[in-house]
């Protein structure tokens, strides 16, 4: 067994050592049969892209996460029975050694034994972990370019119902003139993050700044020279934290907080945009991952909100749903206002994505419900998407 980490009760590692524990290799130590030549890798400057090329050429397989999980349970388990023996020890000590004891352990640095790297490695090589960099072993420390949402490009995205007078809640905002628009457009993604502060707290804790940028681009309406209906900015900062527990078959990964803006960027009567809070709880199983958002609105001023009651509209939450399956993707995303009556209302998004070419993804996205874009958020139709995506969620 190799030891990472020497703990400083010798007599007590050494017995916990001898429980059977799976231990996962050390950070640093080459993992992997020998491969071909990586040598293309080296002119890759994004640290995540050239370790992924790396883990190509090495033929390196998928981490064992039920090993690295395992490990972390049996970790925990042998620090609490250890934590218990110190107790016991230090009650038969003289009054004089048990003060001295106290003293230095609360001087003593947290953290560096083989048992608090193994429970810092749970999760390790898990679908939440390959985007979030939750484990211990998988950071990748700061300002590395990581997927985000996905991106992809939809040449054929068709309404049910076109919005030619978008108009807001706010009674103030005089309905727009009207908008000759074809139900036939075009949409596009393009979503990234990047971590920006790396364990803020001891080993965990780590602040990611995003950008998401959506577009609705009325590409076959030349009567109108084809203008871009509805683009949509969403830049947000979230503190995100490891978790390790269990529900069932699910285990509980990352809980993050983090703010929120989203707006269109448009001048009134059809300027758009709102503040959040937005709480993010991330569980995951084998080839399965869910993600669990609810939302609080930061109030703006009543005269100068563009979209009063959007969350009656948009929702108040929303949960989605990921299986990968067979080098296929499927994505179920629901939200609701959380009321009921009439301000009982939300949406459903399904996207999947599928191998069309060894470099070629085809994408194909249906959503029901209020808030496609901001400029709908108080409009209702279904909507039809085919394309192409270079990015999925995992």
């Amino acid at each position: 067994m190799t030891v990472c980490s020497p703990y400083n009760r010798r007599s007590l590692f050494a017995m916990a050592l001898a429980l059977p524990v799976g231990a996962p290799a050390c950070a640093g130590q080459p993992v992997g049969d020998e491969g071909p030549n990586p040598a293309a890798c080296v002119a890759i400057s994004v640290d995540a892209d050239r370790l992924a090329c790396y883990d190509a050429a090495m033929k390196r397989g998928t981490p064992d996460t039920t090993a690295a999980d395992r490990a972390a349970i049996d970790a925990r388990a042998t620090k609490q029975v250890i934590q218990q023996y110190e107790r016991l020890e230090l009650e038969t000590l003289p009054a004089k050694e048990r003060t001295r004891r106290v003293v230095s352990d609360l001087f003593r640095k947290e953290g560096g034994t083989v048992f608090d790297d193994r429970i810092a490695n749970a999760g390790k090589g898990s679908m939440l972990d390959s985007r979030w960099e939750l484990a211990k072993d998988s950071k990748l420390g700061v300002f590395n370019f990581r997927a985000y949402k996905p991106v992809y490009l939809l040449p054929a995205f068709w309404t049910s119902n076109t919005n030619e007078v978008p108009t807001s809640s706010n009674p103030t905002k005089v309905p727009a003139e009207r908008q000759p628009l074809k139900a036939l457009e075009t949409k596009f993604q393009l979503s990234f993050k990047t971590k920006v502060v790396e364990n803020l707290f001891g080993d965990n804790g780590d602040v990611w700044a995003a950008y998401t940028q959506s577009s609705r681009w009325q590409v076959y309406n030349g009567e109108e020279s084809r203008p871009f209906r509805e683009t949509n900015y969403e830049p947000e900062v979230m503190l995100v934290f490891r978790n390790n527990y269990a529900l069932g078959d699910w285990h509980g990964r990352l809980f993050g907080i983090g703010v929120n803006h989203q707006s269109n960027g448009r001048a009134d009567p059809i300027s758009r945009s709102w503040n959040r809070v937005v709480a993010n709880i991330g569980l995951d199983r084998e080839d399965w991952a869910v993600t669990i958002r609810p939302w609080w609105r930061i109030p703006d001023g009543r005269n100068e909100d563009e979209n009063p009651g959007i969350e009656d509209y948009i929702g108040r939450g929303d949960i989605t749903l990921v299986r990968r399956w067979n080098e296929h993707e499927f994505a179920l995303m629901g939200r609701h206002s959380l009321r009921t009556g009439e301000h009982s209302r939300g949406a459903v998004q399904f996207d999947w994505g599928f191998p069309v070419s060894r470099a070629l993804r085809g994408h194909v996205q249906v959503f029901d419900g209020y808030g496609e874009s901001l400029i709908d958020y108080n409009h209702r139709a279904w909507y039809l998407g085919l394309g192409i995506s270079l990015l999925e969620w995992y």
